[in-house]
């Protein structure tokens, strides 16, 4: 026993840590690269031991037995036989599967390593109907085309294929970054940054061109992207979240590469360009959210591209799996600050973009100062006896939004607001009546999805140069706003329990700021209601990166009370 460690392994897969344990920062950070984190409640950590969690430390070159020797080295207790022997078990299966090109050029060559999983393959019988058995034993072939197909099929069967088949090399766009960006600013490459895209590049080996980048919001994500683009010197395609992001990836790269503008283009709901750096919306490929619009299908194959990035690539739409599985000849990059998706579709992005190439943790580039340093509050706010009653009365079905939209959260952003004077603050939330009533009663300009785009872009400019201090924003906010002046954000509703939600709206502030202070993020929850509960959930992701939060209310007088 070894009780001064911080850790107590389960035999279920879970990892209890003691978050007041003086070793717990340094461990964390190692604990998250194989294991995910589940509850975040105040001295506790649970994470779990996935085969998924398992498979990208295996994709980062950890190995099985380092594994188990850090859970041995800092648990109370001895680890778990069968947790030891499923840890050995699940990251042996990574690496048995390979995938490389075939003596025809229009086929592939699945090799199974282990004789035993040669026959459990030929044992599924969806998978035969698509493998054809040779005479090298555990070999089979299969069209190219079904290259993605397999390897969602195969992942599904717990056997996750590592893919060298290689990758069309697309037509040639001389492109370099610039030293001096356009407006005159000295620009260079940061370590973190160049070494992710290293990670992705491998050298140009069929070990690299497919996989996920993960930083955290303000760390630079679309540097990392151009960094590889420089690398690669191929046709790019960028999929992005909104127009607004559409714009700002087009701003990045004529400011900071040698590339000419007029070989930019935009392709969304507003111009239709298809250069040799073409930059879309996800929503101009998809139809109600869910089925392909084929007038824009055509766009995968407009040129013969070399690389597809995908921006914000935990959000990506299902219609766009469904499009990238026939996309596997081409590279892929998925840049992202969390790989958690709400619907559990981690797996897709794994098979079918790549596994995790690069991640660096949060609270390592805030110490670097490469982010700014973030204070995080939950301010419970208690409900009048009117929406006690009317909470209470209600269905489950709307009890969250009843306390979500409680009118008593006003007092307390006018309060934060009297607190930040002249700081660049975003109000945020989900639903529209809530958040048209805080900026009629604080005299706000309003951004949401109805308003036009040329709008939005005038109110974020006059954001950014300090001509307003606030704003009220939907969620459309919530991802790929270039908005480096904003100091403080005040979230009065969410997405229920959206843990990659909180880690997004965080990310809004996160940019460092030329005075070096910190940033301040305020989460409004009505007390004892499930929006408290789900707030305990959506704090997760970010526990796990190592922030904490103040739980804190607000006095009669309206002023800040922390616990």
């Amino acid at each position: 026993m070894a009780i001064n460690q911080p850790l107590i392994v389960q035999s279920d897969h879970g990892v209890l840590a003691e978050t007041d344990n003086p070793l717990y920062p340094e461990v964390r950070e190692m604990l998250g690269r194989f294991a995910e984190l589940v509850k975040s409640p105040e001295h506790i950590h649970t994470y779990r031991i996935t085969s998924l969690s398992l498979w990208n430390a295996a994709a980062l070159g950890m190995k099985a037995e380092e594994i188990r020797s850090f859970l041995a080295a800092h648990s109370k207790y001895p680890v778990p036989s069968n947790v030891a022997s499923e840890i050995d078990h699940v990251m042996g299966r990574y690496g048995k599967l390979e995938l490389t090109a075939a003596s025809v050029s229009d086929r592939l060559a699945l090799t199974v390593l282990d004789p035993l999983i040669a026959q459990q393959v030929k044992a599924n019988s969806k998978a035969m109907a698509v493998l054809a058995p040779t005479d090298t034993p555990g070999r089979f072939e299969l069209p190219a085309y079904q290259r993605g197909a397999v390897k969602q099929m195969m992942i599904k069967q717990g056997y996750p294929i590592v893919d060298m088949a290689g990758f069309a090399d697309g037509d040639e766009m001389l492109i370099s970054l610039r030293p001096v960006t356009r407006g005159g600013m000295p620009f260079t490459v940061r370590d973190y940054q160049q070494d992710a895209a290293n990670h992705f590049y491998q050298s140009g080996t069929v070990r690299g061109g497919n996989g996920v980048v993960v930083l955290p919001c303000g760390a630079g994500k679309t540097v990392v992207g151009m960094a590889v683009m420089a690398q690669l010197k191929r046709r790019t395609l960028i999929l992005c979240t909104s127009v607004a992001a559409v714009h700002q990836w087009i701003r990045e790269i004529i400011d900071k590469t040698d590339i000419d503008p007029d070989q930019v283009g935009e392709y969304s709901g507003i111009n239709k360009q298809v250069r040799p750096v073409t930059v879309a919306t996800y929503n101009i490929l998809t139809y109600h959210g869910e089925e392909f619009d084929l007038k824009y299908f055509d766009l995968f194959n407009a040129q013969n591209w070399g690389l597809i990035i995908y921006d914000e690539v935990h959000l990506l739409p299902a219609p766009v799996f469904r499009i990238t599985a026939g996309l596997q000849a081409r590279r892929r990059l998925g840049l992202t600050a969390t790989l958690v998706r709400e619907d559990g579709k981690e797996d897709e992005v794994f098979t079918l973009i790549g596994p995790k190439r690069y991640e660096a943790p949060w609270k390592a580039l805030e110490t670097k100062g490469w982010i700014a340093e973030a204070h995080c509050f939950e301010l419970r706010v208690d409900l009048d006896e009117p929406h006690k009653i009317l909470y209470s009365s209600s269905e489950d079905r709307v009890r969250f939004r009843v306390a979500a939209t409680f009118p008593g959260k006003t007092r307390v952003v006018r309060s934060l607001l009297d607190q930040h004077p002249g700081e660049p603050t975003l109000i945020i939330g989900q639903y529209l009546d809530q958040l048209k009533g805080l900026a009629r009663e604080l005299g706000l300009p309003l951004i949401t999805g109805q308003t036009s785009h040329n709008r939005r872009e005038e109110l974020y400019e006059q954001f950014r140069v300090g001509q307003i201090k606030a704003l009220v924003v939907s969620r459309v906010a919530n991802f790929s706003i270039d908005l480096p002046e904003a100091r403080v954000l005040i979230q009065v509703s969410g997405s229920f329990g959206s843990r990659q939600e909180e880690a997004q709206r965080l990310g809004r502030i996160l940019r460092p700021k030329a005075d070096g202070a910190g940033a301040f993020f305020y989460t409004l929850v009505a007390t004892d209601t499930v929006e408290q509960d789900f707030g305990l959930h959506r704090q997760i992701f970010l526990a796990e990166q190592g922030y904490r939060y103040t739980v804190g209310t607000m006095t009669s007088e309206a002023k800040l009370c922390t616990a």
